[in-house]
């Protein structure tokens, strides 16, 4: 979820107006749902549930029954029991950065809003940990550790909320360094389909490594909401960097730019981002941001440390450079700098969508080995300009994740359906790499049809026979992934 947050082509696409039962809960039910949260904290009005029908991707509106605001775990669980023994759906929803569709309401039922749990809670310095409810996003638990000395680098683009950033197991720009939420999530609380309330590593328990069984937490984060409602996560926290200097260099083409990454790499660089934007994007930055970036293959990169450990960093690192005959490498230290030569990056998503004024856009997320990276960005080329399609490309060059921003006008179906199959041929493609159809935005509605692909029949009949064990009825987030 690297990339700047999405335009709603949901919006676009208008929502899916209820049928059948949907929007025609149970009176009964409604009403226990209001005895347990307040009747301020339920509502069945259409443009409420509306609002929580779509994410920021481009799959259209499908808005639940009803949505309610628990404001604490011992709601959540009470209203999570009676949804369970009414058979109704169960959606949580927080902030609503998606960008597969995960919070559509597909079979209707009953939308859990949890932005107004937003504690933040058992911060310990010493450990290096601190707990969060869904309420909370990255900046805002950044902004609260800002005195301490310490942060949290996971940083998917748009200010998500930390539990669903577990829920889909994010990651962004410093994953290279500091990996994804898959790593740096150390316990779950979780409330099962029936109210049950689940601590994945033992309640109150926030150890860096344990040998204790079945990873419970592993298997919650990336769920989607499909096994159960994240109510508080437990992550690990990092020292913020004594010193950060933030470079920039253009290469002259797609494969010097990954082959100096391999590079660093394989110099035990610890580079905490490297980035990739090809000429297109390029060109398309300078012409937003009004820059004079040199319209090729470039990469961002960013290093930290002590200030000796970060000079000698940058000294390798240009050196690398050089020998893939990357040139105009310019860096900066002080944090206004650093923000100017980052401005391209930053605005990436911005600036793809300028160049067709009205347009929305939808964001590819595959994900392969990092040798196979130059071949597939090549493919990749070829099919834009073979289906007539617009798509800068960027991408995590450090761990092979890459998008296509595909920027295309909604109301033109002959258009639409040419990028659902461009995705899909990307993804396919990606999948013959030995890769993944998705590094970091997950699988929600999207790629349901690529996941016998990826993991075969009998991973995916395991999964399924873990989501039976877990929601027996199939009213968690319904729909979704399988």
């Amino acid at each position: 979820m690297a990339l700047q947050r999405l335009c709603r082509g949901s919006g676009a696409l208008g929502c899916r107006r209820s049928s059948g039962l949907q929007g025609q809960l149970p009176g009964k039910l409604v009403e226990a749902l209001r005895a347990v949260v307040g009747t301020p904290n339920v509502s069945t009005a259409l443009a409420a549930r509306e609002q929580h029908g779509r994410d920021e991707s481009m799959h259209r509106c499908s808005p639940p029954d009803a949505v309610v605001w628990p404001q604490d775990l011992e709601q959540v669980s009470k209203l999570a029991g009676i949804c369970y023994s009414h058979g109704v759906p169960i959606i949580p929803f927080s902030t609503g950065t998606g960008l597969e569709g995960g919070v559509t309401a597909v079979r209707g039922g009953v939308c859990f809003n949890l932005t107004r749990m937003d504690r933040i809670t058992a911060l310990s310095t010493e450990d290096f940990t601190v707990a969060v409810e869904p309420g909370v996003t990255h900046k805002a638990l950044n902004n609260y550790l800002r005195d301490t000395g310490l942060w949290f680098p996971v940083d998917p683009g748009a200010d998500a909320s930390l539990c669903g950033m577990a829920a889909t197991s994010a990651s962004g720009t410093n994953a290279v360094r500091y990996g994804t939420m898959r790593h740096n999530v150390l316990n779950l609380q979780v409330v099962l389909a029936d109210g049950r309330v689940l601590h994945t590593a033992g309640q109150g328990r926030h150890f860096r490594k344990s040998a204790a069984g079945y990873n419970l937490t592993g298997l919650f984060v990336g769920s989607e909401g499909t096994l159960g409602l994240i109510t508080q996560a437990t992550l690990r926290l990092h020292g913020s960097p004594e010193a950060t200097v933030a470079a920039v260099c253009a290469f002259p083409s797609v494969q010097a730019a990954v082959g100096c990454t391999v590079q660093v790499l394989q110099a035990c660089i610890p580079v905490a981002r490297i980035e990739f934007l090809d000429d297109v994007m390029m060109a398309a930055c300078n012409r937003f941001s009004g820059l004079s970036y040199t319209v090729s293959p470039t990469l961002f990169l960013e290093f930290h440390g002590s200030p000796s450990s970060v000079e000698e960093q940058v000294r390798q690192a240009e050196e690398i450079v050089q020998l893939n005959g990357g040139s105009d490498f310019a860096w900066a230290r002080e944090p206004e700098a650093r923000n100017k030569l980052w401005a391209a990056r930053h605005n990436a998503w911005y600036a793809a969508l300028a160049l067709r004024p009205g347009s929305k856009g939808y964001s590819t997320d595959v994900c392969v080995p990092i040798s196979r990276l130059p071949h597939i960005v090549g493919e990749t080329h070829r099919d834009l300009q073979e289906s007539g399609l617009t798509g800068p490309i960027v991408g995590h060059v450090g761990d092979g994740n890459f998008h296509c921003i595909l920027v295309f006008d909604p109301a033109n179906l002959a258009e639409s359906q040419r990028v659902k199959e461009f995705a899909t041929r990307l993804a396919r493609r990606a999948l013959a790499l030995d890769g993944t159809c998705t590094g970091e935005h997950g699988i929600g509605l999207g790629k349901r049809h690529l996941m016998r692909e990826e993991i075969g029949e009998l991973g995916l009949t395991v999964m399924r026979q873990i989501k039976a064990t877990l929601d027996p009825k199939n009213l968690m987030n319904p729909g979704k992934v399988l």
